[in-house]
């Protein structure tokens, strides 16, 4: 008897819930659908990535506010899209999570300070 792998799909239900395909080969329609979606929502976030560089080297003076909730909101969504999709492809790798996380790994990515900021 074969094991069906579960692949998170990119796309909730109705519901807001996630969606899951039972498959063994991945080369199905709906499969093949994913994946097209998956590339997508991959293309949509450098994009919005690039669109994002592009406010960062203007001058500050004369972007928006608008413009910028505009951006942090596709950036969100650009972001939860990709996290998808990493833990989908991750999941599918067949290969056993580590026991335990390496006591020196950061928890949080650490930004850099803008010049001239103190805390």
């Amino acid at each position: 008897m074969t094991s069906r792998a579960l692949r998170l799909l990119p796309w909730s239900n109705s519901d807001g819930q996630p969606c899951y395909l039972s498959t063994d080969t991945g080369t199905g329609m709906v499969s093949r659908l994913a994946d097209q979606v998956e590339a997508e929502q991959l293309d949509n976030g450098s994009e919005c990535v690039d669109y994002a560089r592009e406010l960062l080297d203007a001058d500050v003076a004369n972007v928006e506010l608008d413009e910028l909730r505009f951006l942090t909101a596709e950036l969100t969504s650009a972001l939860h899209q990709v996290l998808r999709i990493a833990h989908s492809r991750g999941a599918r790798l067949d290969i056993p999570p580590l026991a335990e996380e390496p006591a020196d790994r950061p928890t949080a990515l650490a930004s850099p300070r803008p010049a001239g900021t103190t805390t």
